[in-house]
């Protein structure tokens, strides 16, 4: 299925949130209807921003986030026309399990991606979480310090508002690209995450929220709590689709 209705959007609604509700200048905020519209948009956007990265500069570098909506996702832009030798993909984060393990974000986005696009080995930089988490973040922010900002990064968000591997009553040195995070609420505990502060360095933000349960905590975002999601800004475009909450 290709993502042909990025234009015939199905009963939305588009509000922007200023600055004193979020952590970023203007927040665009589209809420869809119907899931496959939602995803369909979000494929698109994902697709312009590439080619347009791949037309001003040569390259596109994308943060990738696990989860089922971002699943379907990747599968539909396994469709689009675009230049995948120009790819560059980053994972937010990882959970520590043994390398081919099914539950693991590499695993999935190699299966619903990268296995089934031409973008070079080389340009697709997975987090060794098997290593241990200590060890694979140190690695990983050794990476980062080399890389420039993202063009796109990727972000869900969780029912307790937690998003990447950053979860609420968990302190993190935001100094650092990458952290070894431990006693995550949900299994495995042991997990790797880029920071808050990495995350944010990005010319554009899509964050995929989908799912009533999702609801409260997405207010409590709003209504300016102390979540980590509150705490990742955007130094160029912030932009949240959802769908069903």
């Amino acid at each position: 299925m290709t993502c042909s209705n990025y234009n015939k959007i199905c009963t939305l609604r588009i509000k922007l949130i200023d600055r004193n509700s979020m952590t970023t200048n203007k927040i665009k905020h589209v809420s869809f209807d119907d899931l496959d519209t939602f995803e369909t948009n979000a494929c698109n956007f994902i697709i312009d921003t590439a080619n347009k990265s791949i037309k001003q500069k040569g390259a596109f570098k994308i943060v990738l986030c696990g989860g089922n909506t971002p699943k379907r996702i990747y599968g539909k832009l396994k469709e689009q026309k675009t230049d995948w030798s120009k790819w560059n993909i980053y994972l937010g984060d990882e959970r520590c399990l043994p390398a081919n393990h099914k539950d693991r974000n590499s695993m999935m986005i190699k299966n619903s991606l990268c296995n089934n696009v031409p973008i070079p080995s080389n340009q697709i930089f997975l987090i060794e979480s098997e290593i241990g988490n200590i060890a694979a973040a140190n690695k990983y922010n050794l990476m980062l310090d080399k890389e420039e900002n993202f063009d796109l990064v990727l972000l869900g968000f969780g029912e307790d508002g937690h998003t990447a591997s950053l979860f609420p009553g968990h302190e993190w040195d935001d100094s650092k690209n990458a952290i070894a995070v431990f006693d995550a609420p949900k299994p495995p505990a042991n997990r790797v995450s880029m920071t808050a502060s990495r995350l944010s360095k990005t010319n554009k933000m899509l964050y995929l929220v989908s799912g009533s349960n999702k609801g409260n905590a997405f207010q409590r975002w709003n209504d300016k709590n102390d979540l980590p999601v509150s705490k990742i800004t955007a130094k160029g475009e912030l932009v949240i689709y959802s769908f069903d909450i």
